[in-house]
């Protein structure tokens, strides 16, 4: 994908580039702002391991089906302890029997990156062949889902999914712009991803009154994050992606999590010059520091 030379952003991507550079590990880049079309891109076509953010693409899968009359908002689900997978989420505590709804199981999955309801909407849908027809047919050509499906090779490599930062950036832009599907889908599965319960990464440089829409990702050796701001003066969405991290702890001043809120704060002040706010005094233990 070819872009005009002038649509970079190059004062930003001067500021950006050391922070990406210094980095223990791999890492890369992409943020667009909507308003004036100028862009940054940092090994913006590598790919990079999805981790969780791979739910975006199964979202937008369940909604390709709602549409096809597949499956219904609203459809009532039964869930049963076969369907237990760990990490995060709370489903996987649920009782056996217990009730739930397409609805429930699609804002588990995004919000608090739910993994039992996320394969378990993934097998709904048909599984990873039909979300990866579905990126196809979006021209995503890098962003797969390598989950339960003829992908081992890359599964090995990158886990349950792959994506490159401006590939995700565009999923999300054109989700934002209602340029799929169609446009009450858009706006429903954009309203789920501004609910998002992981904000003391990159969202904790956002003023708390901005609404954002996101999705956090994260593994050892791979710390990922998806925002889109709907910023005063311009909306703007970037994608952080990392991997080979050094730092693979899982305490509040890990690497990839420092680099995460120092390029969001960064973005937010660039973006929004007359801005004055900070984080509060005292607020480093909310967010985890």
């Amino acid at each position: 994908m070819i872009h005009a030379q002038k649509k970079v952003d190059r004062k930003l991507e001067k500021k950006l580039a050391p922070l990406i550079q210094n980095f223990h590990g791999t890492s890369g880049i992409y943020v667009e702002n909507l308003k004036t079309g100028k862009f940054v891109a940092i090994n913006a076509d590598t790919i990079f391991p999805t981790a969780s953010i791979v739910k975006v693409p199964i979202l937008t899968t369940v909604y390709q089906k709602i549409l096809d009359g597949k499956l219904t908002y609203n459809q009532k689900l039964i869930y049963k302890d076969s369907l237990k997978y760990g990490g995060s989420g709370f489903a996987q505590f649920f009782k056996d029997s217990t009730p739930m709804d397409i609805a429930t199981a699609a804002a588990l999955m995004i919000d608090y990156s739910d993994n039992t309801t996320s394969l378990w909407l993934q097998s709904l849908v048909g599984g990873s062949d039909t979300i990866n027809a579905v990126l196809d047919k979006l021209g995503l050509k890098d962003t797969r889902d390598n989950s339960r499906a003829n992908r081992e090779a890359n599964r090995k490599i990158y886990g349950w999914g792959q994506t490159t930062p401006r590939e995700m950036a565009t999923l999300l832009k054109d989700i934002y712009l209602k340029k799929i599907l169609n446009p009450a889908a858009c706006e429903s599965m954009y309203r789920t991803m501004s609910h998002v319960y992981y904000d003391n990464f990159a969202l904790s440089q956002i003023p708390p009154f901005i609404q954002t829409a996101s999705k956090q990702g994260m593994v050892d050796e791979s710390r990922s994050e998806l925002v889109m701001v709907n910023a005063p003066h311009g909306d703007y969405v970037f994608y952080i992606a990392t991997k080979n991290n050094q730092d693979q702890s899982w305490q509040s001043n890990n690497e990839a999590w420092q680099l995460a809120r120092a390029i969001s704060k960064l973005l937010w002040h660039y973006f929004e010059p007359k801005s004055n706010w900070q984080p509060p005094v005292g607020a480093d233990i909310y967010l985890g520091k």
